[in-house]
C-alpha cells in the first residue's frame, strides 16, 4: 500500500468513526436539531476530516470541531467566529488562499499547512473526556507519521499541546521530561528540523475578552514562518 492510499484510508476511516457514544449522540443531535440561525443547512454531522496535503510543512492542531461551525460545515475551522480569526491571519501571513472560510464550496485552499485537531467530534460544551482524547489520537498519531515534511508544528491551547506530546509519546519519538510549560508564542525544538510553537486558541472567547489579540496571534504566525522561510 503506498503512502498516497494509505492518507487517503485515514481520512475515509475518520468520518466513519463511531468510537465515542457521546460524542456520536451530541454531533448527531445537533445536526438534528440544529440552530435557529442555520435551519435551512443540511448538517455534516460526522467526525470533521483535517484539511490540507501531506506535502505541508506547517501542521495546525486545534481542540474539536464547534457544534455549529465544523460539526455544520463538515471542514475544520469553517462556519464561526475561531474560523474567521484563524483563516484571516493564515491568509496574511500566506498560509491560505482567502481569509475567509464559510462552507465546502468558497474556494479556500491552505497553502503549505494542514489543520487537525485532538478531537474530530464536537464534544457536548467543547469539553472532551480524557477517554475520548485518547481514543481520538489514534488517528493524530497516523497522521504525524505520514507528515514526514512538517516543520513548524502550531498548538492551538493547552488541550492541543497536551494531545501533540502524549502522541509523540505513543509514537515513541523524543519527549522532553519534565515537558515544556504551555505559554503563548513559546517554542520548543523537537528536532534538528521541527519546531513546536503553542498559541492560545483563537475561540470566541479569548479573543472577545482580549485573552488572544491579533498582535499575538500574528506573532505566532509570524514565527512560523521565519522558521520556515529564515532568509525570507
Amino acid at each position: 500500500m503506498t503512502i498516497k492510499k494509505t492518507f487517503t484510508q485515514l481520512q475515509k476511516e475518520l468520518v466513519q468513526c463511531r468510537i465515542c457514544p457521546r460524542l456520536v449522540e451530541h454531533r448527531e443531535k445537533t445536526a438534528r436539531e440544529k440552530r435557529r440561525a442555520y435551519r435551512d443547512w443540511s448538517y455534516w454531522g460526522k467526525p470533521v476530516p483535517s484539511l490540507g496535503t501531506r506535502s505541508a510543512r506547517l501542521l495546525i492542531l486545534g481542540l474539536a470541531p464547534a457544534g455549529h461551525g465544523a460539526n455544520r460545515t463538515g471542514r475544520m475551522f469553517t462556519g464561526d467566529r475561531s474560523g474567521n480569526f484563524l483563516y484571516d491571519t493564515l491568509h496574511r501571513f500566506d498560509f491560505c488562499s482567502q481569509p475567509t472560510s464559510r462552507d465546502l464550496e468558497d474556494g479556500l485552499q491552505l497553502r503549505d499547512a494542514y489543520i487537525t485537531a485532538a478531537l474530530h467530534c464536537a464534544p457536548p460544551l467543547n469539553k472532551p473526556t480524557r477517554q475520548e482524547l485518547m481514543d481520538c489520537r489514534h488517528y493524530l498519531r497516523w497522521e504525524l507519521k505520514l507528515l514526514d515534511r512538517v516543520g513548524v508544528v502550531v498548538a492551538l491551547g493547552r488541550i492541543a499541546w497536551q494531545a501533540y506530546w502524549w502522541a509523540r509519546r505513543e509514537l515513541q519519538w523524543h519527549v522532553p521530561k519534565p515537558l515544556p510549560k504551555f505559554a503563548h508564542a513559546s517554542s520548543y525544538q523537537l528536532d534538528e528540523k521541527t519546531t513546536l510553537i503553542a498559541s492560545y486558541h483563537p475561540s470566541q472567547q479569548n479573543t472577545q475578552t482580549g485573552r488572544l489579540t491579533r498582535k499575538m496571534f500574528d506573532r505566532v504566525f509570524e514565527m512560523a514562518r521565519e522558521e520556515l522561510t529564515p532568509d525570507r
